[in-house]
């Protein structure tokens, strides 16, 4: 058997011809990705101005909080939303054929603006798109019709996405307002944080979301392509309505929120990240757990894959006249396509380190250990957490030396993850979609919904 055994500069030339083009494409993949997060960092760090002043009060804001066995954390979601400081406000939450105490405990509520949409069996438990698509009829059919917010229209009307376990900061409204002042936006995502971030595995998922926010997020945000993430996504109700099917806007896909928000910025939507206020979650303390969801979202990435070759609406501008650049597109197109990329470097080095342990007796080569261990991760994670404490350095040297530390480790948490993008690919090729729900676990500091 011929080793993969090479020198850094690429395979020797004993290596067998199939390997050496493993080696370079792996190699074109690292380059690409690279390619990639090099203009949306320099787009993140760019200055930006803050968008035309808005005001909250010229909005009705609705909150569609998705809930099926949702016992441990409804009470304390609907009475965090109803703080949320909003003038005109509707709280929608879709009871999707619970049989726990989710239906008493919301029936027990004393809430202003409180809209039960109770759906049962055989039309509930179908996936969160399809709550999601019940409740936008019922925004459309009952609560707009009513005299009290009728005059606001689908123009007027932000539809927020808040998960059973999320707690939205109270200001939300009026720093996303600030965004839907431009009518050429469609979509704003907020910040997503951990609130259990106690320990080592929740730490790290706090860090990725910050890293996703702060850099990505931020850098696409100035192309106006950002991604929507589903807890904390808030649409504009005419942007719903532009990209909706029979069914309604939202796909039956595995990750809804971001073919959502691929489709919005194809119709010629602008999207946007603020990074002002946040979406606290409930991290996941399980490995196990941990490794279920990734799983189920990087399947739902794999069904995404396909979207890369139908963002001509990012060049037209739809007939909204927001026209994305040349670098957009291009990251729009490679933000779809990094399943693919991961793939691709990652069978890489699962086959790289099986030929090793099979086949090399000499001290491991200099291009195993410059690509493994310090290319590869730094490229994947060090960079953008570098950015992150950059800009957490402003809350202080000490707390940017803690990012700091922390970016130095996140490589090391996504890497530990990669295997889940082999995994759900399998799982997409046999037709595998059935997920069952991760549960809450009951955490202190909840908000009495009485």
């Amino acid at each position: 058997m011929t080793s993969l055994g090479v020198p850094w500069w690429g395979p020797s030339s004993g290596a067998a011809a199939w390997t050496t083009i493993l080696f370079w494409v792996a190699l074109v993949a690292v380059a690409v990705s690279f390619l990639q997060t090099a203009l949306v960092l320099a787009s993140a760090l760019r200055r930006r101005e803050r968008p035309a002043t808005g005001n909250e009060s010229d909005f009705l804001w609705v909150f569609l909080v998705p809930a099926l066995n949702e016992e441990v954390t409804i009470a304390d979601s609907v009475a965090r939303l109803a703080a949320v400081e909003a003038t005109h406000k509707v709280i929608v939450v879709i009871d999707d054929g619970s049989d726990d105490a989710t239906a008493e405990i919301l029936a027990g509520l004393a809430c202003p603006g409180l809209r039960v949409l109770t759906r049962r069996l055989p039309e509930a438990r179908h996936g969160k798109a399809a709550a999601l698509n019940a409740a936008y009829t019922f925004v459309r059919q009952e609560v707009l019709a009513e005299a009290e917010y009728a005059e606001f229209g689908a123009a007027n009307t932000i539809v927020g996405v808040v998960d059973a376990d999320g707690r939205l900061d109270a200001e939300a409204p009026g720093a996303l307002a600030e965004h839907f002042a431009d009518p050429r936006v469609g979509g704003a995502q907020v910040l997503v944080r951990i609130y259990n971030r106690h320990g080592l595995l929740t730490r790290a998922q706090d860090l990725e979301f910050g890293v996703f926010g702060h850099v990505m997020q931020a850098g696409r945000s100035r192309w106006g392509s950002a991604n929507m993430g589903g807890n904390g996504q808030f649409n504009r109700l005419a942007a719903l309505a532009d990209v909706a099917t029979a069914r309604g806007p939202w796909r039956d896909r595995l990750t809804e929120d971001q073919d959502l928000g691929v489709r919005l910025v194809q119709r010629g939507w602008r999207s946007v990240q603020e990074n002002q206020v946040s979406v606290h979650q409930q991290g996941l303390s399980s490995l196990r757990r941990l490794y279920r969801q990734r799983t189920r979202w990087a399947q739902g990435a794999w069904q995404a894959v396909g979207l890369a070759g139908s963002l001509h609406g990012m060049r037209r501008g739809g007939r909204h006249g927001c026209a994305h650049g040349l670098r957009a597109r291009l990251d729009a197109r490679l933000y779809l396509l990094t399943p693919l990329l991961q793939l691709i470097v990652g069978g890489y080095l699962l086959f790289d380190a099986l030929d090793a342990a099979v086949t090399q007796t000499d001290p491991v080569p200099v291009h195993r250990a410059i690509l493994a261990i310090l290319l590869l991760p730094t490229l994947s994670g060090f960079l953008p957490a570098l950015a992150v404490s950059v800009v957490r350095l402003r809350g202080g040297v000490r707390a940017g030396g803690e990012t700091l530390l922390a970016g130095l480790l996140y490589p090391l948490y996504t890497w530990l993850l990669l295997p889940t993008v082999m995994v759900s690919l399998v799982r997409q090729l046999t037709g595998a979609t059935g997920w069952a729900k991760t549960a809450r676990v009951p955490l202190a500091g909840t908000v009495s919904g009485g």
